[in-house]
């Protein structure tokens, strides 16, 4: 184990560039203090939306565009206003005419490079021997990784300009030849590194066999941090957001109220992002876990506070809940069909069709003739999952219905009658659940409620079970916001 660390930098935390560098990268850092860390950047804010798709609308980007069969030319012009961003976004940062050229010219030839590409597929796509749809995921790769190369240059480019020794190590596989798998791409990337007189800025896109999207679609820049933080050694791995790891959401609780999560495990941290929290993608929390490196996530704008600290095996100092959080935009998906019992078949049919489209399942409840999948996504994939499952199954009746869903999290529920607790509050508080997912890994408890419900029954169950619970009800490794 060495003593480097690697840290990943947020798309929102990244557009504060003057910030970032103040806070995070620079700050009152000199020599060597600047060195013996990797950083893992995101695309800018609002790039990888317009690349791709917006991850809360589906509003098309320039992917959904160039996908569609109805899409036409339209990917061109959206192609043309994203680099116009990116160029908006070089001016406001450098104001060193050098530099900025140097930033201008390299996202020029990089986006000039992409279109030329896809109009060289679409051409091709217009011969029957060659199918559109065989490369919409290599596509779909090629796009995200343009934000990332966006950033990360411009990152080492201002870094170089103010005295850092800084280069940029670009993951994405532009115009390179070979098919690498994830690990061996990072070890040839930073086989002539020496980290302590180097500062890597590292795209968060990774050009890997198998390629990351297909498994991991937005998430690939957290499996980029967590496969180099394994790869090199680091003694820690860094997620640099713009919020603290909190007991609750202060803009719904109160800043006088919520608490900063002082440490917790890889099972909470699973949990969060079921909850579309994600203190890191669940497959690159695994990857920390196996190795044993702890991943500490901080707030940008508060250096000097310690952040959250996710270990391994760390068990609570008692059990208790932790967190209260929450999903408002959530789909409760019911497939009803009288000939269900004891027939196979159904719940792997509905799961591919909500595969096919891109439809994220937080949790599903069954019974003897209905299988009810609470969902997260765009309505318009949602109702081409339902039409899909309509059409194979037509005596089958299909219900969608937008609720909300609360959960109260801790890395030990037990014997806490969290449960019976939350029914009380909500009692009080006059909402009455939908439905409740309590499992027997006491992790987690799950309560569907009316969307006008959602923020009512945040207060209710943070008041309950975190604010006002007695010993042996809350885990004590947490500190008021306000502290921080």
């Amino acid at each position: 184990m060495t003593s480097h660390s690697v840290e990943k930098i947020g798309g929102t935390s990244m557009s504060r560039t003057e910030a970032l560098l103040d806070n995070v990268i620079i700050g009152n850092r000199e020599n060597a203090d600047l060195y013996n860390r990797i950083f893992v950047v995101s695309a800018y804010g609002g790039m990888t939306d317009a690349l791709l798709e917006h991850k809360k609308s589906g509003e098309p980007g320039v992917y959904a565009l160039f996908a569609s069969a109805d899409g036409g030319w339209s990917w061109g012009d959206a192609l043309t206003e994203v680099a116009q961003k990116m160029l908006a976004k070089n001016a406001e940062i450098f104001k060193d005419p050098t530099a900025r050229g140097d930033a201008d010219a390299f996202i020029r030839e990089r986006v000039e490079g992409v279109r030329s590409c896809l109009i060289d597929l679409n051409r091709l796509c217009s011969y029957g021997h060659f199918q559109l749809e065989h490369h919409l995921l290599t596509v779909r790769e090629m796009l995200a990784a343009l934000g990332e190369a966006h950033s990360a240059y411009n990152t080492a480019l201002i870094l170089r300009h103010r005295g850092v020794n800084a280069r940029y190590v670009d993951l994405t596989g532009w115009r390179d030849e070979e098919q690498l798998d994830l690990d061996e791409r990072i070890r040839r990337a930073f086989a002539d590194i020496d980290l302590s007189r180097e500062l890597p800025i590292v795209t968060g896109y990774t050009q890997a066999q198998p390629a990351l999207m297909q498994t991991y679609d937005r998430g690939y820049s957290e499996v980029t941090l967590s496969h180099i933080a394994v790869v090199t050694g680091a003694s820690e791995a860094v997620i640099h957001k713009e919020f603290h790891l909190s007991s609750a959401d202060p803009n719904i609780v109160g800043k006088d109220v919520v608490r900063v999560i002082g440490e917790t495990n890889y099972d909470v941290a699973d949990q969060l992002s079921n909850m579309g929290m994600e203190a890191i993608h669940p497959r690159a929390a695994k990857s920390l876990r196996q190795a044993e490196i702890p991943l500490r996530v901080k707030n940008t704008f508060e250096p000097d506070h310690p952040g959250t600290l996710i270990q391994s095996d760390l068990d609570a100092r008692q059990p208790g809940v932790e967190m209260v959080t929450g999903l408002k935009n959530v789909f409760a998906f019911e497939f009803f069909e009288q000939d269900m019992v004891g027939v196979k078949g159904y719940d792997t049919d509905i799961l591919d069709a909500m595969k096919r489209h891109n439809v994220w399942i937080i949790c599903k409840t069954s019974n003897a003739n209905a299988i009810t999948h609470f969902c997260n996504g765009a309505m318009s994939a949602i109702e081409r999952a339902s039409a899909e499952l309509a059409k194979k199954y037509p005596a089958a009746e299909i219900r969608t219905r937008k609720v909300a869903l609360v959960s109260a999290i801790g890395r030990d529920l037990k014997g806490t009658r969290t449960t019976a607790r939350t029914i009380e509050v909500l009692t009080e508080a006059g909402i009455e659940p939908l439905g409740l997912h309590d499992l027997m890994r006491k992790v987690d408890l799950q309560v569907i409620v009316d969307e006008q419900d959602f923020e009512k029954a945040i207060v209710a169950m943070h008041r309950g079970l975190i604010e006002n619970a007695q010993p042996g009800e809350v885990s004590t490794s947490r500190e008021p916001l306000e502290a921080a």
